[in-house]
């Protein structure tokens, strides 16, 4: 059996061989545009992600350079050699540029990031990094959050830049800070959440120390926009092991202030156990969700997954006969997902799907067991609306029983629904459900100007359509009638 050094050893080699070929597919744009920096008298070197994702053999078309030119030196050099330029990121140091270039006789389009050397801190007070620029690559790196992203690539000599040991934390995928946890965390304390992020991502384990002052610096958090955590957030949640990064947030006390409704799930059990952990339970619905998915990470279903209990601790009732009950949950869960999801500045549009998904998550079980009637079947797929793909999706993934025969019956039971309504959807056009009469049609026919009674009609008439299916015109007109006449 090989001894640990010898595995490691093993790892390293393996890292470096996957490093040099990553680094050659690159060096066509690398190395082209590393000589016009040494023609200008400037050093250029591939660094941070990019490295570590070389190391990795997962090298894409991103590549982030560091640089001892100044932007305005930068924007001199890469204007006449680049596609297209982007200067937004230029307060901190940052010149975005677009470059095509033949590879292996295949055009592909890279998106470059130039940084000059630099180093940020917050102060007690400030939601933004103060940017001052340093003068070497080794004062670059020491700022810089992991040592698996403290490494650099000096071209286009290409001279390999590890003072901090980022090669075996890579090989023994571990997590650690150049500097102190501490400092880098005061420093940014952003940090904390791109380390539940980077394990997430990476399915790395965080160092011990690293945990440690997450625990104690966790509410050092409230000081980055809202925004900020929120970008973090949702890198975690999109990763291969968001459970990963998500139990650290919790754990650390990290949750608590940028997610208090995640933590808020560990419900003390009750003395005979007739409820789940909501908490480990909306993981294990999270991670279901996910196997679920068809066209890569879906964040909106994602979050609908973590937080379709959330409003469970605030109705939880222990009831006379010893049951435990959480009555009309979903409707307290979709106020707190759209309250917490505005807080982090989500979109309107994000907000309104994933509240709305929790909403209607327990729709399917309020039907019972029993033959879904066409009504019922009608009135949920319009209350999906463009959700509904999603909501399949969801209320499959909620059932996190261990009872097979529970769980077999749940998973026929929705299989015959969702063929109802696909039977349904070849009759009628369920997916755009209207009345059999339109607003136009109603005034001609009750013989009435635009107005509130319209609008009651139209109401009346939809509720017909979906208890009854389409109809024709004079069966709608005699009903419209029918109505009108009793409305007096």
């Amino acid at each position: 059996m090989p001894n640990a050094n010898e595995d490691n050893s093993s790892a390293l080699s393996q890292v470096q061989r996957r490093a040099v070929s990553e680094l050659l597919r690159v060096s066509p744009v690398a190395d082209d545009l590393a000589r016009r920096f040494q023609e200008a008298g400037f050093s250029l070197a591939l660094v941070g992600g990019s490295v570590r994702d070389a190391l990795l053999g997962r090298l894409g078309n991103d590549l982030d350079f560091t640089t001892d030119a100044r932007p305005e030196d930068v924007l001199k050099i890469v204007r006449p050699w680049a596609d297209a330029l982007w200067e937004v990121g230029i307060a901190f140091g940052t010149v975005g540029a677009q470059k095509d270039a033949l590879v292996d006789g295949v055009r592909q389009s890279f998106q470059i990031e130039i940084t000059t050397y630099r180093s940020e801190a917050y102060d007690r007070t400030s939601r933004k990094p103060e940017v001052s620029y340093g003068d070497s690559i080794e004062e670059d790196l020491v700022r810089r959050d992991f040592t698996v992203n403290a490494m650099a690539v000096a071209l286009p000599e290409k001279t390999f830049i590890d003072p901090h040991g980022g090669r075996d934390d890579l090989a023994a995928r571990v997590l650690r800070t150049p500097g102190t946890p501490e400092q880098s965390f005061s420093d940014d304390p952003l940090r904390m959440m791109r380390a539940a992020r980077f394990a997430a991502q990476l399915d790395f384990e965080v160092a011990p120390d690293v945990v440690a002052a997450m625990t104690d610096m966790a509410g050092r958090i409230e000081i980055v926009s809202a925004e900020r955590v929120r970008d973090e957030l949702n890198k975690l949640l999109l990763s291969a092991h968001p459970r990963k990064g998500l139990t650290l947030l919790v754990d650390t006390g990290l949750s608590a202030h940028v997610l208090p409704e995640l933590p808020a799930l560990r419900l003390e059990s009750d003395e005979h156990h007739r409820h789940k952990d909501v908490y480990d339970h909306s993981l294990i619905v999270l991670e279901q969700a996910m196997a679920l998915e068809e066209n890569g990470p879906d964040l909106t279903l994602r979050l609908a997954a973590l937080l379709h209990d959330i409003g469970k601790p605030r109705t939880r009732r222990f009831e006379k006969d010893g049951r435990v009950s959480f009555h009309h949950h979903e409707m307290v869960g979709a106020k707190m997902t759209k309250k917490r999801m505005s807080e982090l500045k989500y979109s309107n549009e994000l907000v309104k799907d994933v509240s709305r998904l929790v909403e209607l998550h327990l729709r399917f079980h309020g039907y019972g067991t029993g033959e879904w009637t066409d009504s019922a079947v009608r009135r949920y797929v319009r209350d999906a609306g463009p959700l509904l793909e999603r909501l399949h999706k969801l209320t499959r993934s909620d059932c996190t029983t261990r009872n097979k025969r529970k769980a077999t019956a749940l998973s026929r039971a929705y299989d015959g629904l969702e063929e109802r309504i696909v039977q349904l959807q070849e009759q009628e056009e369920l997916d755009s459900i209207r009345p059999d009469l339109d607003g136009n049609q109603i005034m001609e026919i009750l013989g009435i100007g635009p107005g509130p009674a319209i609008g009651q009609a139209y109401k009346f008439l939809l509720e017909l359509r979906l208890e009854n299916g389409p109809t024709d015109h004079d069966t709608a007109v005699a009903a419209l009638k029918e109505w009108w006449a009793e409305q007096g």
